[in-house]
């Protein structure tokens, strides 16, 4: 058995699949019923960016397996576990998205269904997003007692700007990909059918741009700053102590465990109760010009 072989049998043990399309990987997270993020998951996907990053960078395709979920965020299962675990499932996820900020070769997002927390963080740190009609996305988190990774929540400021993304993170609705690619959490809406195959177009039409100048020209837009992602990730880890212990949060986390355990089929991951329409908007305001 090859190491690379081994690492791919690995990572979908863990709930992440890859493959290789003629030089473009293609990295499916697959965790029914909803893609929801992990520990597990964490890691595989931070070595896939990391070890890549370092040996082989190679343009990369993220997606999700099935048609309804890209990804629904971070596994409820794992949200009132102890203070020190939760800390560090955060903490790994700061660390992904650090090493997808930083990864040199493109990244491609192809959202083929409702992406929700954890997975908006996700796909708002890919160069390219594309997404299908019926996709959704939206930060829910404030309805069910969570909070977003610091650092994700800058990124979305940063990509919609300040009223936009206020209006996500505090009515907690989801918006429909229309919306979504007015504001620029979209670049493309494509079809189903044609989803993948497109962001495997694109990443692979990306990648054979001069991959030094691509790098260079990727790390003046990001901007990153060792010191600046120290902080970022202090601020996590702080705001998740807090909200840990919280009554009213721990409260709303609870709440929402019962509200799924009633329904069938239970889904992981942070949805919104009574989500907009596909094409709806529940908002108050256009992104600041």
């Amino acid at each position: 058995m090859t190491a690379q072989s081994a690492r791919h049998e690995s990572d979908a043990a863990a709930g992440l699949w890859t493959a290789d399309h003629d030089g473009v990987v293609v990295a499916t997270l697959d965790r029914p019923p909803a893609n929801a993020l992990n520990r597990a998951v964490l890691l595989a996907m931070m070595a896939l960016f990391r070890d890549r990053g370092q040996s082989d960078p190679a343009p990369i395709v993220i997606t999700g397996a099935g048609g309804r979920f890209f990804c629904a965020g971070g596994d409820i299962k794992e949200a009132d576990e102890a203070a020190d675990p939760v800390q560090e499932r955060m903490r790994g996820f700061h660390n992904l998205l650090v090493a997808m900020e930083r990864y040199p070769a493109p990244v491609v997002a192809a959202v083929n269904g409702d992406c929700v927390g954890g997975g908006v963080e996700y796909a708002l740190f890919a160069d390219l997003v594309l997404a299908s009609p019926h996709a959704r996305f939206g930060f829910p988190e404030i309805r069910h007692g969570l909070l977003p990774a610091d650092k994700g929540i800058q990124r979305l400021i940063r990509l919609i700007g300040t009223r936009p993304a206020r209006d996500m993170l505090l009515n907690g609705e989801l918006i429909g990909a229309e919306q979504a690619a007015r504001w620029g959490l979209v670049d493309a809406i494509v079809e189903p059918g044609l989803l993948v195959a497109e962001a495997i177009d694109r990443a692979r039409e990306a990648g054979r741009r001069a991959p030094v100048l691509y790098a260079a020209l990727k790390q003046a837009v990001n901007d990153y700053d060792d010191v600046v992602d120290q902080r970022r990730a202090e601020l996590t880890l702080a705001k998740a102590a807090s909200w840990f212990n919280d009554p009213v949060a721990r409260g709303l986390r609870e709440g929402w465990r019962q509200a799924r355990a009633s329904s069938q089929p239970s889904d992981e991951g942070a949805l919104a109760p009574n989500p907009t329409s596909h094409s709806g908007r529940l908002g108050l305001h256009e992104p600041e010009r």
